[in-house]
């Protein structure tokens, strides 16, 4: 099974080196403007697999996207000193117009997983290229808050002192300063947090909730000062959604994907619960949310929903 990966920056080649960690897929196609950062990339990762798993991994063009069943989206430019976010959109939007029919030519029945930022709106963008050529929305995500929910379940997992795999929580919303950390819906092992916290005679305060939310919405701030970039967490979070389809494992994540509405706000991509399959996406689950958290979710889509006006 053949995944691309168009963009080979940090992003990009950090998820191709969590596939092979991981060993999924049977081939990785590292595609980039800069071809000698690709080759240089996939060489050093293809040199890792006999420590790994036997993956074939090699740069490219894309010709070579041809048989991919997965197609990560990591292009893009950063953002300047002094630029705006529109001007940052405009950018971007540039190079999702260039590269997005590129891929589509050549591999139409792919699924297009979005990595660049503003994320939410780079799958909106990207969604509506692809539906001109034809190509219905549900094969069209983002990594949306996946990387956010899975720093709120490792954090609440130190607090309670269990493994995270066993902590059920989600960040809804935005994938940036606006997300909703869902607090009511936490559970440990399928026990709602409140009953946990009672069985095991511990507690989380308001200054500890804060304190929580404080370091998942603020994560990406304190890694990019402290090394300039973000790639490992969310690396590893693109190779769990590749995982996902081509293994058609119907798994729920926290993707990005369009939606008609969400509270109230029409026509607007935001991270949800979403079912995910082999064909995409399937649907998003329904959550019955505390009124303050329905109320921030609507304000984080209301943001979203601005910044899809800026597009051209």
């Amino acid at each position: 099974m053949k995944i691309g990966i168009v963009g080979s920056g940090f992003v990009g080649s950090t998820a191709a080196y969590a596939l092979v960690m991981r060993g999924i897929g049977r081939e990785i196609v590292l595609i980039d403007q800069d071809e000698k950062r690709a080759s240089a990339e996939a060489d050093d990762i293809f040199h890792a697999v006999p420590f790994a798993h036997s993956l074939n991994v090699h740069a490219g063009s894309y010709s070579d996207l041809v048989g991919a069943k997965v197609v990560i989206m990591a292009a893009g430019v950063n953002q300047k000193p002094g630029e705006t976010r529109m001007q940052l959109l405009e950018r971007n939007a540039a190079v999702f117009n260039s590269v997005i029919p590129n891929i589509l030519r050549h591999v139409p029945d792919a699924i297009i997983v979005v990595a660049t930022n503003p994320v939410d709106v780079m799958t909106h963008y990207t969604a509506q290229i692809a539906a001109k050529h034809g190509i219905p929305s549900g094969r069209i995500l983002g990594s949306g808050t996946t990387l956010d929910t899975a720093r709120f379940r490792a954090l609440l997992s130190r607090h309670l002192g269990v493994d995270p795999q066993q902590v059920h929580a989600y960040v809804v919303g935005e994938h940036g300063d606006s997300e909703v950390l869902l607090w009511s819906l936490v559970n440990v092992g399928g026990v709602p947090v409140h009953d946990f916290l009672t069985a095991r005679g511990i507690n989380i305060t308001d200054q500890d909730k804060a304190s929580i939310d404080e370091k998942v919405r603020r994560a990406a701030y304190h890694i990019i000062e402290g090394k300039k970039a973000t790639y490992y967490g969310v690396g590893a979070a693109l190779a769990r959604i590749c995982e996902i389809i081509l293994n058609n494992q119907r798994a729920i994540l926290t993707i990005c994907a369009s939606h008609r509405e969400v509270v109230g706000v029409k026509d607007v991509t935001i991270a949800l619960p979403h079912l995910i399959s082999g064909e995409g996406v399937i649907g998003s689950l329904p959550l019955t949310l505390a009124d303050e958290e329905t109320a921030l979710l609507a304000k984080s889509a209301r943001i979203v929903r601005s910044a899809i006006e800026l597009l051209p």
